[in-house]
């Protein structure tokens, strides 16, 4: 369906091929999604939402999903909750966004949320036919920001602008079998749930009590095509192996720095398939994807005129303005969400080598070394290029003298947590500081080094960090 004809995510499952197989994989069960487009899972008349603001707050993302084509183009606001926000936040989203309902299913519990209506969804059973729909109202998405402290900011987008760098035809369109290791109610998971329904393919829903290698197992089952998550959700997907069951076609990253040391692995790994990184935030929308094998992006792509997405880089930062934008952030007072001239200010730091332009780290993110910056992405991708290390953090440890010192943690490829003190563990330690030193200036190489299990990730599948 061309995007002029989106009114609702209903058009665009009415608009697909007819006949063709599409479905949502849950964990527990599975939504055919021609059904979807005839029944209804909602236990409401959508005529009587036109006016309301809900949010959706369900236990899995099956439901979730099934709750947007419900109320896209009956409701005049919907609220994404995804999984890991405190219950304290929610009355500052629910009074923020106007809430006045609560989309969950039958055994969800509204912790939070206990004054609103209860508007219960129950996607195992499409028994109700669909009722007609009158014309599709605007429908207003709330999107949360991840990687903050805090309550969230609230980023308002429309169909039109999520679906902006979405093709109904063309290589990512089609019946191919989607899955992604982000949950649907993020942006990055979100974009993934409108390519299979725009599309007309299907997709393997993650879910949070899954293990790695148990999502990745049903993933294959289901014969996954395309799939897509962040370095750090691939890098731990390397550490098992259930990865290697899958066959896909592509496979991509975004949402964090993809260094070249994942970039080399999941090539590697995957080697039929198109390996690709991309740059999007929930701001920002998605701004490019690079899938020629290298790190960075090409510096051609900054400052093209006469373009659809503008890049630029100002203050080392690197800036987008783009009809995939939020149209801004909700509630009175809310900071702008772009500059003068329509740029969103991402905040990523690059840096501009040999015609190529490398991310380099978070302008919120820096270490302080005795007046000197330093990145914590900028170590970690040379630590990640050691061939027995899966994946690493670096933060910063409190100094007297300096203020700061930077620390890794480090997780190797197998075997050395089982005895960090041995022999294995320290030699490790030592061939990282070796090639450290030869790649970083002297205040950037660790003080120390700790050989871990595990590193903790967010609930959006990045490295949890501390911004100073």
């Amino acid at each position: 369906m061309p995007p002029s004809e989106r009114h609702s995510l209903l058009d665009c499952l009415s608009g697909a091929p007819d006949g063709a197989p599409r479905s949502l994989y849950g964990a527990e069960f599975t939504v055919d999604l021609n059904d979807l487009a005839l029944r209804s899972a909602l236990g409401a008349d959508p005529r009587a939402l036109r006016s309301r603001s809900l949010l959706i707050h369900t236990r899995d993302a099956l439901s979730a999903a099934v709750a947007l084509v419900e109320l896209d183009g009956a409701a005049r606001r919907i609220v994404l909750c995804p999984p890991g926000i405190a219950p304290d936040y929610l009355p500052a989203i629910a009074t923020t966004a106007e809430v006045d309902g609560v989309l969950c299913g039958a055994e969800d519990t509204l912790a939070g949320l206990e004054g609103l209506p209860k508007i219960v969804i129950d996607p195992a059973t499409l028994a109700k036919p669909r009722a007609p729909r009158a014309d599709a109202v605007p429908t207003e998405w709330i999107l949360l920001t991840s990687g903050t402290s805090g309550v969230p900011k609230l980023v308002v987008h429309t169909l039109g602008t999520l679906a902006g760098a979405i093709a109904s035809t063309g290589p990512l369109a089609g019946p191919l079998v989607w899955s992604t290791f982000y949950d649907i109610r993020r942006y990055g998971g979100l974009q993934i749930l409108l390519r299979a329904l725009i599309g007309g393919g299907s997709l393997v829903l993650t879910d949070a009590s899954e293990a790695i290698d148990e999502f990745l197992a049903r993933a294959a089952r289901a014969g996954v095509t395309h799939i897509t998550g962040t370095p750090s959700h691939w890098r731990r997907a390397l550490m098992g192996s259930a990865v290697h069951g899958l066959a896909p076609r592509y496979a991509r990253m975004s949402g964090e720095i993809a260094d070249q040391a994942i970039i080399d692995r999941l090539r590697a790994c995957y080697p039929r398939a198109r390996v690709a990184h991309a740059f999007a935030s929930t701001e920002a929308g998605v701004g490019f994807e690079v899938d020629d094998g290298l790190e960075g992006f090409p510096q051609e792509l900054v400052g093209r005129a006469g373009t659809a997405i503008e890049l630029k880089v100002e203050q080392d930062t690197l800036r987008i303005r783009s009809p995939r934008t939020g149209l801004r952030y909700l509630g009175a007072g809310a900071a702008p969400l772009q500059d003068e001239d329509g740029f969103v200010d991402t905040g990523d730091v690059v840096e501009l080598r040999g015609g190529r332009y490398y991310f380099v780290g978070r302008r919120g993110g820096i270490i302080n070394v005795g007046g000197l910056k330093v990145h914590p992405e900028e170590v970690e991708a040379v630590i990640n290029r050691h061939p027995q290390v899966r994946m690493s953090l670096v933060k910063a440890r409190k100094n007297p003298i300096t203020g700061s010192l930077v620390v890794a943690e480090v997780v190797p490829v197998s075997g050395l947590p089982e005895r960090p003190l041995g022999a294995g563990a320290e030699h490790l330690k030592t061939e990282i500081l070796d090639l450290c030193r030869a790649a970083l200036a002297p205040y950037k190489v660790p003080a120390s080094i700790r050989i871990v299990s595990a590193i903790d990730v967010t609930p959006s599948g990045k490295l949890t960090r501390v911004e100073a």
